[in-house]
């Protein structure tokens, strides 16, 4: 049996409506008691006021006051409450759009999806509400602490093919970091390991024995003018483990600069509303490169953003 297509509800404040799949049958008379009996976590009070207030919808995109009548099969969709979220003080640019891909340079700070303490201060719904693209989806993530480029895909039936690009390692991605710099490290060079997530570490992925798992090409870019002690690196990874990058610099003996869990996990990386907006983690998506799945043609994206500790 398929499934009806979704209502096209408008975004509200860059966030679009949540659904909830409906039983054939139940006890229920009311929507309403569906709704109170199903959803604990939100008050009967709070749904009869989002009913009232015309923010709990039908299958057609219908509104449901709260004397709708429970009708079994199908979904509803409903728009939440959400929390006040501590503003992040930076902006994302986009830096291409067309009718398939949009790609955005992502500042320091800025979660790339809603999630935990963050709903509106983030990459995704930022960029919803800025152009009014429902369907706006990422191909793939980079860290919070990461700045850079992000892409995201405009229609869901392309979301597919471009984010088997990243799964199948089929993009070319450069990365520019600054960290200290060491005249006896012999550049460039590659770090090979195995890493894992750490037990012991809250946050922390570590290098352990084992088949490598990981790969990083580490260059030397430049000695910063303004700071001998520092220099900029371009960073060629060709797997994508958590915090590789960052965990194969510190190995190296050349830890990010502003990094807040390697090689020490400071008590601010624990708490995000604690960040140091001060000290931002001087670690850059720079380059996006590979053949489109369904144009065939090159593409190739480059950051706007440039790294600037130290200079």
């Amino acid at each position: 049996m398929t499934r009806a297509r979704s209502p096209e509800l408008p975004l509200r404040d860059g966030v679009g409506a949540s659904a909830v799949a409906l039983p054939q049958t139940g006890p229920w008379g009311l929507m309403l008691d569906f709704l109170d009996q199903r959803m604990p976590a939100v008050t009967r009070q709070v749904w009869l006021a989002r009913m009232q207030n015309a923010s709990v919808f039908g299958e057609q995109g219908q509104v449901l006051l709260p004397e709708a009548r429970f009708q079994g099969g199908g979904r509803i969709f409903y728009y939440r409450e959400l929390a006040a979220e501590s503003a992040i003080p930076f902006t994302e640019r986009i830096v291409f759009q067309d009718d398939r891909l949009l790609v955005a340079d992502k500042p320091h700070f800025l979660p790339v999806t809603p999630g935990g303490r963050y709903v509106r201060e983030t990459l995704l719904t930022r960029l919803k509400q800025r152009t009014g693209l429902q369907h706006l989806s990422p191909a793939h993530r980079i860290d919070r602490e990461t700045a850079g480029l992000v892409m995201f895909t405009v229609q869901p039936q392309d979301r597919g093919a471009y984010q088997n690009l990243f799964r199948d390692r089929l993009v070319t991605k450069v990365y520019q970091a600054i960290a200290p710099f060491r005249p006896e490290l012999q550049l460039p060079l590659t770090r090979r390991s195995r890493m894992q997530e750490s037990a012991a570490a809250f946050m922390q992925s570590i290098e352990v024995a084992g088949e490598v798992n990981a790969e990083t090409r580490v260059e030397l870019l430049e000695r910063l003018s303004g700071n001998a002690n520092l220099a900029r690196y371009a960073l060629h990874p060709s797997t994508g483990q958590r915090h590789q990058l960052r965990v194969h610099m510190n190995a190296l003996g050349l830890p990010i600069v502003g990094d807040s869990i390697y090689p020490e996990l400071l008590p601010y990386a624990k708490d995000e509303a604690a960040a140091d907006f001060s000290r931002p983690l001087q670690l850059l998506a720079k380059e996006l490169r590979f053949m489109d799945p369904l144009s065939g043609q090159p593409r190739h994206f480059e950051s706007k953003l440039r790294l600037t500790a130290g200079v």
